[in-house]
């Protein structure tokens, strides 16, 4: 199957997954934080730290496969272009903490869930070996 085709879809997909997700999210949260983006971006990156766990543990999966999982889906869905612009505009809207926070909890949440989810692929490989 064509590679484009399948970036396309997995993006298509991805991309309307971190809408509904995070907007349920904010919505919930009904705060000026961007709690949605910071779920999406922890959730995106354990997802991604999971599959690339498994893919170390040598199983493999098809080419076209990785391309419309990691490039379309969670490239689409990983939301850090919406992370930058949010923090962006809360710098220039003034409201430093929450633009520093979110900064933070993005970049230490993300890389703790990456870790996590390879962690949690370790363990259950040893469980089922």
């Amino acid at each position: 199957m064509n590679k484009v085709f399948l970036i396309m879809l997995g993006g298509s997909i991805g991309a309307l997954s971190r809408y509904y997700l995070s907007g349920i999210i904010n919505k919930a949260g009904n705060s000026l934080f961007p709690i949605g983006t910071l779920a999406v971006n922890i959730l995106g990156c354990f997802i991604i730290g999971f599959l690339w766990g498994m893919l170390n543990w040598k199983i493999e999966i098809l080419p076209e496969a990785k391309v419309f999982i990691f490039i379309g889906f969670l490239g689409a869905f990983t939301t850090f272009s919406s992370y930058a612009l949010e923090s962006y505009n809360m710098f220039y809207e003034g409201e430093i903490k929450y633009a520093v926070l979110n900064i933070l909890y993005n970049n230490i949440f993300g890389i703790s869930a990456v870790i996590f989810g390879s962690m949690l692929w370790r363990t259950i490989v040893k469980v089922f070996k």
